[in-house]
């Protein structure tokens, strides 16, 4: 339904990406609640996943313009998030300004890279693999799109 809603409300933007993914933050409920109340409050505005996650589940990478449906915990769409900077990199390669646009813990470089060092060794082990710092990661900002009252200023 939200998609829905969106995609009638902006049939220009679904025309130019029409692919859209559903899913949630995090690797928990507790967790895909709490990164979506970071966005929800607008300080979240930056994510980043392995490419290995990617190729683990079949799904393609997201490009520039690329929609997410994003789920709070319990699987619930509550908002539309629209791609709009990608990059591929290493842990070593996120910046300042790329912890600071996660939102997440005292938005520190140090602290991004400790959580998501913890992160993903933990979700490599649940697939039986071990995680690396010379993996690529997506690093990705978005936008959100919908429902107009979270919706980012154009």
């Amino acid at each position: 339904m939200l998609w829905q809603e969106y995609a009638a409300a902006h049939p220009e933007a679904v025309a130019a990406c029409p692919e859209h993914t559903v899913e949630r933050f995090g690797d928990s409920e507790a967790l895909a609640d709490e990164l979506l109340e970071l966005v929800l409050a607008g300080g979240k505005r930056a994510t980043s996943a392995l490419v290995a996650d990617f190729v683990a589940e079949g799904e393609q990478l997201p490009r520039v313009g690329s929609h997410w449906v994003a789920c709070d915990g319990r699987g619930t769409p509550r908002v539309v998030l629209r791609s709009t900077e990608l990059r591929i990199g290493t842990i070593d390669t996120a910046d300042t300004a790329f912890a600071r646009d996660e939102g997440e813990d005292d938005l520190t470089l140090e602290s991004w890279r400790r959580e998501h060092r913890r992160y993903w060794t933990r979700t490599c082990a649940a697939r039986g693999e071990s995680w690396t710092e010379d993996q690529e990661i997506v690093l990705e900002r978005f936008t959100v799109v919908w429902p107009p009252e979270h919706a980012d200023p154009r």
